[in-house]
């Protein structure tokens, strides 16, 4: 890394550059910098609003950089040690269907776990590839979805040598990693390109403490959510390629879904924050670590509570573990995650990232305060003293082996009908059902609806989880592919 180039921040600087030749805007957007919307520049606040504005030659194109972003792009490329860097700015979802996109054409195969998040499996229903799921491993005490396991990834490329990827989740919503050196050799060996979402590990690239990063262990691809722990603006991406894959091509297929009329205020927080990290995202890490770490040890004084970490990793399905995330089991105190998350934030004042059935992840990172992490200790001291309960009758396992039957593109545009959820037992999804965060479905198209699927769903809405993904807002019917069509 040229830590001296680092330094720059050339989408940013080009925006106050233009920004002081007082340009008057015959151009959209139409508030023309905030005058015409005196209410929204009032929230916003006068600079955000100049600083929203259209692409033009003194700042560049995002469909086809040629000066400040593509100056930009290549220093973020530089910074987390790819060939080249891509700015997305409709979120890591488009990065990552741009990868499944770029890999697999209509009818190919790619391997993947099935616990991935709805982003891929919606990129084989655009696309028509062909999904070759490989069931995680799971952990019974915790009930979560681990890592792929290399000896399962072994066997799907045997069954399906002319599969042309594999995608690797690095790591899982609650800091799993799989063993993705060893599986990126074993891609290679067989001619595959390996497709990472790393969503949740910008933060990888930065600190020799954490897990590998998909570049660092020779991965083609990776879809990073800088807005995450890398400081970003909300939807704010990059998309990393590596070794001999096209970046004209990647660029092209980026631009079948990603808007022509780019945020300057995304990009330009893409570029300062890849500055800070490249210039100080060891040191920052090392506080999230530690701070996590003090969290963790605390919140299992409590008693109840278990705040997994690193002790769990057994050299294959959690080869590694991310030290920054604070997910914590909570149904020894006979609470499931989600109703942890709802009484934190409706009674308590505190919003984390997520609850489930079994547990709950409060995200950590370097704008927390040492006083915000005593808050959380001493609530979840005082909810368990004041709701725990017996944990009989709990749900142990988030996750469900599904029944895969059709390719997600033919059960999403097959001929469809509505059932009531109770009566669609044995008849095949044309739809999804998740609980958002973490956005992995219970259910996707062209899967086998049972009834232990029926049941963990009604249980978790009965919990409070957020369901998401049919047509119906109440979640009570479901689109399945019509009989006449199996």
């Amino acid at each position: 890394m040229n830590i001296l180039s680092q330094q720059k921040a050339p989408i940013m600087e080009a925006l106050n550059k233009y920004k002081k030749m007082r340009v008057v805007p015959f151009d959209v957007p139409g508030h023309k910098r905030g005058r015409g919307n005196e209410e929204l520049t009032a929230f916003l606040g006068e600079n955000c609003m100049s600083f929203d504005v259209n692409s033009m030659k003194p700042l560049d194109n995002l469909i086809h950089p040629v000066s400040v972003i593509r100056e930009a792009e290549e220093l973020a490329a530089d910074a987390f040690g790819a060939k080249h860097a891509f700015f997305m700015v409709n979120g890591t979802t488009s990065a990552v269907q741009a990868m499944v996109m770029t890999a697999c054409k209509a009818g190919e195969k790619i391997i993947m776990p099935r616990n991935v998040h709805r982003s891929a499996i919606n990129a084989l229903i655009i696309s028509g590839a062909i999904p070759v799921y490989v069931n995680p491993g799971s952990n019974k005490e915790l009930g979560i979805p681990l890592g792929m396991a290399v000896e399962d990834v072994k066997q799907a490329i045997k069954e399906h040598p002319d599969a042309k990827a594999i995608l690797i989740n690095n790591p899982t919503y609650y800091g799993i990693c799989s063993n993705m050196k060893e599986i990126t050799a074993l891609a290679h060996r067989h001619g595959m390109l390996v497709l990472v979402d790393e969503a949740h590990g910008t933060h990888f690239y930065f600190s020799e403490e954490l897990p590998a990063s998909a570049m660092s262990v020779g991965a083609d691809m990776a879809a990073v959510s800088m807005h995450k722990s890398g400081g970003s603006l909300t939807q704010s991406s990059l998309l990393l390629i590596n070794n001999e894959v096209s970046e004209g091509y990647v660029r092209q297929i980026i631009n079948l879904t990603q808007t022509t009329s780019g945020s300057y205020l995304l990009m330009s927080s893409l570029d300062i924050s890849r500055k800070n990290l490249a210039l100080h995202g060891e040191e920052i890490f090392k506080k999230v670590m530690n701070m996590a770490r003090y969290t963790r040890e605390e919140i299992n004084k409590i008693g109840g509570y278990y705040a997994f970490a690193d002790e769990l990793k057994n050299g294959d399905t959690i080869y590694d573990f991310d030290l920054t995330k604070l997910s914590v089991h909570s149904l020894d105190i006979g609470l499931a995650g989600i109703e942890v998350y709802d009484i934190l934030r409706d009674e308590y004042d505190i919003q984390i990232e997520f609850g489930d059935i079994g547990n709950f992840l409060a995200y950590i990172s370097v704008g927390d305060r040492h006083l915000d992490l005593e808050r959380l200790v001493s609530a979840l001291a005082e909810i368990k003293r004041r709701y725990s309960t017996d944990k009989s009758g709990l749900f142990d396992h988030e996750y469900i082996k599904p029944q895969v039957v059709y390719t997600p593109q033919k059960a999403f545009y097959a001929p469809k009908e509505t059932l009531p959820m109770a009566q669609s037992v044995g008849r095949i999804s044309s739809e999804f059902v998740m609980a958002y965060p973490p956005g992995i479905p219970i259910l996707a198209p062209g899967e086998r609806i049972t009834g232990e699927i029926l049941e963990y769903i009604q249980y978790c809405k009965d919990k409070g989880s957020f369901m998401t993904g049919t047509e119906d807002r109440e979640i009570e019917h479901i689109n399945v592919v019509k009989e006449s069509e199996q």
